[in-house]
């Protein structure tokens, strides 16, 4: 479970990025986190992942505080973050043996995993190869798998399915379905509300930083009339969709 209590981060004098947030991703939902560009989606969860710290408020994770006990909170989230840019002259196998050896993660759980998701992502034969040559969805495959390698509580994704094959974007969205089933968390953010519809159990809308909307797609389209589609009703939640 994620909690966020109260929560504003500024940049400098003149902007807010988010602005006294308050809301949660529960146990065993899949929670989508929307919103046009420069909502203040990434600076959320980068705070949620400390990577950025509040100026004020408060984040638990599991109930712990990510900033009183940063390392403790780190080790109950897998996260994916917007660019799978990184470790690029790592192979993917030691990408991967490099992250399982910060979570301690036993040589036969390891092993386990790498084997079953590889093969569910269909790149069991690229391994070998390093980083830098794989193609950008390939990166994202990788990321995906070292974020979750050592079996979190919490998964935290960042537009995961960016750059992703169709195969590979119904995979993860296997995985985040079985996640949530076993009673875990997930929390994804994407501004593509077909996925958000067809995948989500509660929605967090955000626009100029500010939380619009928090519950499930249902309640949300109970609030207007009944001829208006989600996506009219999205632009009328977050003005004309253009943040930056």
């Amino acid at each position: 479970m994620i909690e966020i209590n109260h929560v504003t981060k500024r940049y400098g004098k003149e902007k807010t990025a988010v602005a006294d947030a308050v809301w949660n991703v529960p146990d065993g939902k899949i929670t989508g986190f929307i919103g046009p560009n420069g909502a203040g989606k990434t600076t959320t969860l980068k705070m949620i992942t400390g990577v950025l710290k509040p100026d004020s408020g408060a984040i638990l994770i599991n109930n712990i505080d990510i900033v009183k006990s940063p390392l403790k909170a780190k080790e109950q989230f897998g996260y994916v973050s917007d660019t799978p840019d990184n470790f690029l002259r790592l192979k993917g196998i030691e990408y991967l043996n490099f992250m399982a050896d910060i979570y301690n993660v036993p040589s036969d759980k390891r092993n386990e995993f790498i084997d079953a998701y590889s093969k569910r992502f269909g790149i069991e034969q690229s391994l070998g190869d390093k980083i830098l040559s794989y193609s950008h969805g390939m990166r994202q495959k990788i990321m995906i798998m070292g974020a979750l390698i050592h079996s979190p509580s919490v998964w935290i994704l960042d537009e995961p399915m960016t750059g992703l094959d169709p195969q590979a974007s119904y995979e993860l969205k296997q995985m985040m379905k079985e996640h949530a089933a076993s009673g875990k968390s997930v929390l994804f953010s994407t501004h593509v509300l077909e996925v958000a519809e067809k995948l989500c159990d509660n929605v967090v809308i955000i626009r100029k930083g500010e939380i619009k909307f928090m519950g499930t797609l249902d309640e949300l389209k109970l609030q207007y009339p009944k001829d208006m589609g989600l996506e009219m009703i999205f632009l009328e939640l977050t003005g004309d969709g253009k943040d930056n």
